[in-house]
């Protein structure tokens, strides 16, 4: 998974699933450019440069035309072009399944979690070359039903079908568009969650419906992404990768709990 001379983008890289990416990302020879509306982003471009490698780090939201033209800006200025999109920012909008979200919410989760990767996508594409490779965060609550709160399952399920439909638009340009589908990963976003079965001792029971019995760790889904980001993966292209244990291979079930 040898990166070295690529320049990536990784925008939602504060914690969790981006930063663990960035890490791997440099570790494997790549400059980074990391974004995210969450200062800790900073950090995350810190430990890079402190263990050599080569990082810039924006605060900005990464959903906006305006943010993300500036986060493409700095890649080019610094590095001169972006070889790999990492499309990772989202909000889960909540944790609960809700029928009495409001418009406004529901339109948010969207904004961040759909249009993010769009306007990313979008901006990057005139600076990427063939070879290029564009990643976007999905989850598994975008391919069943039942795994996450309503606006952000329809929010990923939109992603899954962003990351097809731009790898047919981009027939013949030799940039490869790919997506990881997250199952019920250990991350700040789902902190609320993992605290809570600690706090009552059942940490056991998390990923209990997947047949690893487990939850996964951002670092799982980074080795993923940086896969597909490669060239070990040159051949693999609209396609979303599972990467939650198996429970996305099952029959849906019906949850415990009720709206």
């Amino acid at each position: 998974m040898d990166l070295t001379g690529k320049t990536a983008i990784i925008t939602g890289a504060a914690g969790g699933i981006g930063r663990a990416t960035a890490r791997l990302m440099a570790q494997q020879g790549a400059a980074v450019v990391v974004a995210d509306l969450n200062e800790a982003v900073l950090e995350t471009a810190a430990m890079i440069r402190a263990a050599g490698g080569q990082a810039e780090a924006l605060v900005t939201d990464c959903a906006t035309d305006e943010g993300v033209a500036a986060i493409v800006a700095r890649a080019v200025e610094r590095f001169g072009g972006i070889d790999i999109l990492h499309a990772n920012a989202g909000i889960t909008g909540g944790l609960l399944p809700r029928l009495d979200t409001s418009s406004a919410d529901f339109m948010e989760v969207l904004r961040i979690n759909l249009l993010g990767p769009w306007i990313a996508i979008r901006t990057a594409l005139p600076h990427m070359q063939t070879g290029g490779a564009i990643i976007c965060t999905a989850s598994v609550a975008g391919l069943r039903a039942g795994a996450g709160p309503i606006p952000y399952s329809a929010s990923k399920a939109g992603v899954v079908n962003l990351v097809q439909s731009t790898a047919m638009a981009l027939t013949g340009r030799g940039i490869r568009v790919n997506g990881v589908a997250p199952g019920l990963i250990d991350t700040p976003m789902t902190a609320p969650l993992f605290d809570d079965a600690r706090a009552r001792g059942r940490e056991d029971r998390i990923g209990q419906l997947n047949p690893l019995r487990r939850g996964g760790e951002a670092q799982e889904i980074a080795e993923a992404v940086v896969w597909l980001a490669s060239d070990a993966a040159r051949y693999v292209n609209g396609q979303v990768l599972a990467v939650d244990g198996g429970l996305s291979s099952q029959l849906p079930f019906t949850p415990k709990w009720s709206i």
